[in-house]
């Protein structure tokens, strides 16, 4: 399979703070990704960079083997972990944003998520739940005809049944010629969701591989790999 995204020693700084120190991450079409770790491992900064909201200190990337940077805007499509949207919109107000801000929205791919969401297209931004908000932003982001889909804490804060239509959302939007990440720390949510998994720690991976060989090889499942490598967190 094609590889979709390819890091070669990514690292951040914040002044004397190393956020990612030497990054090297494979993704190939048709996969999911589960990025986890604690909170401040480095999940989001590395999902930035990836999304171009942020440039690396060193190290680069590529997405479909087109160089990082501004050429790879338009292949990725990034969900961040919090809401952008303004609380006066209605949901079929930020899907025309949407369309006329990026060149391969597809509308009604949105209206059909949403439609599968159970969102009314005239709901406000405002008078919807923390879940509402949630799958609205997901149906935006899977709504692009992008490559690489990034998905940072897609279930954080939200209720169990929101959680499974997000997940249920994730499958249904999957396509064997683009590739999924989803930043996580609600690992048991989703872990039968992902193909291969990377462990992230200090903004280093401490584990990453193919989930099913790491399920077999260790006897444990994802969820419980996760609370070995990070029980001292």
């Amino acid at each position: 399979m094609a590889a979709i995204l390819e890091t070669n020693g990514l690292k951040k700084n914040f002044f004397t703070k190393s956020a990612l120190r030497g990054i090297d991450l494979k993704v190939e079409s048709g996969r999911i990704l589960g990025l986890m770790g604690p909170n401040g491992s480095g999940k989001t900064t590395l999902l930035k960079i990836l999304a171009g909201l942020q440039k690396p200190t060193a190290g680069d990337f590529s997405v479909t083997g087109v160089g990082g940077g501004y050429g790879t805007k338009g292949l990725v499509s990034f969900l961040a972990d919090r809401n952008t949207l303004y609380p006066w919109m209605r949901a079929i107000d930020a899907i025309d944003f949407y369309g006329d801000f990026f060149a391969d929205f597809d509308r009604a791919k949105a209206m059909d998520m949403l439609s599968f969401m159970k969102l009314s297209p005239t709901a406000r931004v405002r008078e919807m739940s923390k879940g509402m908000i949630e799958k609205l932003n997901l149906t935006l982001a899977f709504s692009r005809r992008a490559k690489l889909f990034l998905l940072d804490e897609p279930l954080g804060g939200v209720d169990p049944v929101a959680r499974e239509r997000i997940v249920s959302t994730i499958i249904r939007t999957w396509t064997e010629d683009s590739a999924i990440i989803v930043s996580t720390h609600l690992v048991n949510d989703v872990e039968r969701l992902f193909n291969d998994v990377a462990f992230i720690d200090d903004g280093e991976i401490v584990l990453s591989g193919d989930a099913e060989t790491l399920r077999a090889e260790r006897g444990k499942s994802i969820d419980q790999l996760y609370i070995d490598l990070f029980s001292d967190r």
